[in-house]
């Protein structure tokens, strides 16, 4: 762990969310490796999802062990109805309820708009879209069975999507990504809108530029990172920590208010940085 990521680990509060069970989805690396280990940090029992990637999962779930909660590792592929309806049924029986999902599971397949194939735009939509639908719908059947409980949480249930900054910003050669994510968005929106009568909040998170594997060819030369660094007016890239620290907030009580916003966690991405100077 390089010493950010250590000084980083102070910022989340001991036991802002004792006694909550959260599903992470693919939360074997990157983003959701760290978001699972900031929930455990702040208290809360753990469900660590991959896809593929037993063995790093399971060193997610003994790290977030350590600070005496719970966790376990399930396979799933969030894309797949049968496999997710198992997945939370599967945790209810084991951990009790869900309080918190964060529906992270996502993947990119970079392709020209002409040369893009429909198998390409369809794994993208499939997994990063009709995967957070497919997650939240299960997990709301839970937070509706069981209701408020005001010692654990005064929202009967946190839905937080992943999303990007492209779900706002166009990407060419990712039209797929892209479009994916301007779904969650409206997703993400409507349903905050549909289940808040129910005291279930639902907001996303719009990372920037994140070292993580998924974008390694972005930042991992000293020209790339200069290239990306353009663009980001905090003149940092972005660490998986970042978003672990959002996460927990936005899914704590401190964030009780707020419903059916997009935080954007991005050092200013989204600020049109190249009209800095006036356009």
């Amino acid at each position: 762990m390089d010493s950010t990521a250590e000084a980083q680990q102070g910022v989340i509060p001991a036991r802002l969310l004792r006694g909550q069970k959260a599903l992470v989805t693919g939360a074997n690396s990157g983003i959701g490796k760290a978001t699972a280990i900031g929930l455990g940090r702040a208290g809360a029992d753990v469900v660590v999802n991959y896809v593929a990637g037993r063995e790093a999962a399971q060193e997610v779930v003994d790290e977030i062990v350590s600070f005496g909660v719970r966790a376990a590792a399930y396979e799933a592929d969030v894309s797949d109805e049968a496999q997710v309806t198992a997945m939370t049924d599967r945790m209810v029986e084991e951990f009790g309820t869900i309080d918190i999902l964060v529906a992270n599971a996502g993947l990119q397949r970079d392709a020209r708009f002409t040369d893009m194939t429909l198998a390409q735009w369809q794994k993208v939509i499939d997994v990063n879209l009709t995967g957070q639908f497919l997650c939240a719908r299960e997990a709301t059947k839970e937070f509706r069975r069981r209701g408020v409980v005001p010692e654990v949480s005064r929202s009967a249930g946190k839905i937080v999507c992943m999303s990007s900054v492209h779900q706002i910003i166009p990407w060419a050669g990712h039209v797929n990504y892209a479009s994916s994510k301007g779904g969650v968005q409206m997703m993400m929106q409507t349903l905050a809108q549909e289940l808040a009568p129910e005291k279930i909040r639902v907001n996303a998170i719009a990372p920037g530029a994140i070292r993580t594997p998924i974008n390694r060819d972005a930042w991992d030369t000293p020209e790339a990172s200069e290239d990306l660094l353009k663009l980001i007016p905090y003149d940092r890239i972005g660490d998986p920590e970042d978003i672990a620290h959002a996460v927990v907030a936005l899914a704590s009580d401190l964030m009780d208010y707020v419903v059916g916003t997009t935080l954007y966690v991005d050092g200013g991405m989204t600020l049109f940085p190249g009209f800095a100077t006036g356009g």
